[in-house]
């Protein structure tokens, strides 16, 4: 399939907020393969911004999701039968191929249940759908035209088809791309320790690393030898290292 990417993740001065964005189509695929998508990158320690507002129809945009998207390292796109029917999506879309071109953010499409050259052609259910766009935002065409050039420069864009394959395996590859692209250190880790997220997350907490405050912050983890301070600590540090303009590790 011929395809072009666009620049690996850029900037390393950046202060990412989020490791990974996700724009989906909720009726479509939050129960099934986005799910899946989410947990494992999860489970890898991958810092993903994930938004589940029921929203309703004609509703614009939230500024947290355009924050959102600016703020995130790499940015994944799940196109499916209706995405193209919600302006929701398609705003998002036309924000993502705005960081293309202004930030050099990594974007990865994936073809849930449509064909490639049906989005990227905008023909079928796209073309349906941009057509009834046309017709409600008829006194604003340049705002759809807009949505088509975002979907055109995205579709075309590396990425997987996943229609009728195993979708364990996909998102197997998919997060492993995902990771190579982020250096991630904590997919080193072993993901499956118990209690290692819920500690992590205990120890975010008390990091407070949202505050405007820019104090020093010093948290020390006691225990016997063997319980797992080091990697715990590591773990931590692997998650949140890309939220700071320089960082080290230095272990005992």
């Amino acid at each position: 399939m011929a395809c072009s990417r666009n620049q690996s993740v850029s900037s390393p001065s950046m202060p990412w907020k989020y490791d990974v964005f996700v724009s989906f189509r909720g009726e479509d695929t939050r129960n099934n393969f986005t799910d899946h998508l989410f947990g494992a990158l999860h489970k890898k320690g991958i810092v993903t911004f994930r938004d589940d507002t029921k929203l309703k129809k004609g509703e614009h945009i939230s500024s947290e999701l355009l924050q959102a998207i600016e703020g995130s390292r790499i940015l994944i796109v799940i196109f499916s039968r209706n995405y193209a029917s919600s302006t929701w999506c398609l705003q998002e879309l036309a924000k993502i191929a705005d960081c293309i071109d202004v930030s050099g953010q990594t974007v990865l499409p994936i073809f849930y249940d449509v064909n490639p050259s049906e989005v990227r052609k905008q023909s079928g259910d796209y073309e349906k759908a941009f057509l009834k766009h046309e017709e409600i935002f008829k006194e604003n065409l340049e705002e759809v035209q807009r949505w088509r050039d975002a979907l055109a420069q995205v579709a075309n864009l590396c990425g997987w088809d996943v229609r009728d394959k195993p979708q364990y395996a996909e998102i197997e590859k998919i997060v492993k791309e995902v990771t190579c692209l982020l250096g991630n250190k904590s997919s080193t880790l072993p993901g499956d320790i118990v209690g290692m997220h819920p500690r992590m997350e205990e120890l975010k907490k008390l990091l407070n690393l949202d505050s405007d405050n820019d104090d020093v912050r010093v948290v020390g983890i006691c225990g016997m030898g063997g319980i797992g301070k080091t990697t715990l600590a590591t773990a931590l540090y692997a998650r949140i290292s890309n939220q700071f303009d320089a960082c080290c590790f230095i272990d005992d």
